[in-house]
């Protein structure tokens, strides 16, 4: 069991990437230079909600990365508006522009087409269900361990 639950975290981490890596080269397709692949990833996320940049860091999706100089970027090269808080001026809110919101639905059709293929591939819906639920499930275990200090 040890081994094979040590074989499954490492599973994850090359999966991370690799769909990092599947993203770098859809982006390299479209000729788009000024957005990172993770970058894509937190634009991606962001879609069409208006969210505060702690929310965004607190999603804890982008392993590695500073969410702060992404979004940054992403501001100057047009992905992303960013407003300040009108309730709290140490906070901001960030949404997608226009720009931005193309770059989404490109996404968006990358994944409609990852789907298809998957499923043509013999991976259909009920197994990526069974395969979300055990991830689930590790991340609440792996949450307990955390909050609660467990060994």
């Amino acid at each position: 069991m040890k081994n094979k639950y040590f074989d499954s975290i490492m599973k994850i981490e090359r999966l991370h990437r690799l769909f990092l890596d599947v993203i770098t080269k859809e982006l390299d397709i479209m000729k788009i230079k000024d957005v990172s692949n993770i970058q894509c990833f937190m634009l991606y996320n962001i879609g069409t909600k208006t969210l505060t940049v702690g929310e965004i860091k607190n999603r804890g999706y982008y392993l590695g990365s500073n969410v702060t100089y992404n979004l940054k970027k992403m501001v100057e090269f047009g992905y992303i508006v960013q407003e300040a808080s009108s309730h709290d001026r140490r906070s901001s809110h960030v949404k997608l522009s226009e720009k931005g919101l193309k770059l989404y639905l490109v996404f968006q059709q990358m994944l409609e087409k990852h789907s298809e293929s998957l499923e043509a591939n013999g991976l259909n819906d009920d197994s990526l269900r069974s395969i979300s639920k055990n991830l689930q499930t590790l991340e609440s275990f792996w949450s307990f361990l955390v909050m609660h200090n467990v060994h």
